[in-house]
């Protein structure tokens, strides 16, 4: 099995807020990272397969590119995530919320000839990051 990894960056802002909670009770919980801030992401992908004997890829890089340009870098770059981008405007949008809709939204379309989605790793800060190896019964799969 080879690992191949694809990086991309985003800057967005959010606030860590349970929208069920009062303003009183996130301050609480969160504290400074209750108030709106935002930060420069940067998203690292990694995909696990065998290489094809034809084209000697597991897949095609720009594939993967693409990918994540269409559901993640378009859908959150430049945007408030707690007001325009589902589903951060129901759940609290924490560096591993983010890691788990980025594994919802990308591992159907990488799964399947030989390949699947490894891990995500997403850099909040330079000195902060969150890896993510997605749900067991992918792993399995």
């Amino acid at each position: 099995m080879v690992l191949i990894t694809r990086k991309a960056e985003f800057s967005a802002s959010h606030r860590l807020a349970n929208p069920d909670w009062s303003d009183e009770k996130n301050a609480e919980v969160f504290g400074i990272e209750s108030q709106t801030h935002g930060h420069n992401y940067v998203l690292e992908v990694t995909v696990a397969g065998d290489v094809d004997p034809v084209n000697g890829m597991i897949m095609d890089l720009k594939e993967l590119k693409d990918l994540i340009t269409r559901e993640i870098i378009e859908p959150w770059d430049h945007r408030h995530l707690n007001h325009e981008a589902p589903p951060f405007d129901r759940i609290v949008p924490t560096a591993e919320n983010l890691v788990k809709e980025t594994w919802k939204r990308l591992e159907p379309a990488i799964h399947g000839e030989g390949r699947r989605l490894h891990s995500i790793r997403l850099y909040e800060t330079s000195d902060l990051y969150v890896d993510y190896t997605g749900p067991v019964s992918a792993q399995a799969a």
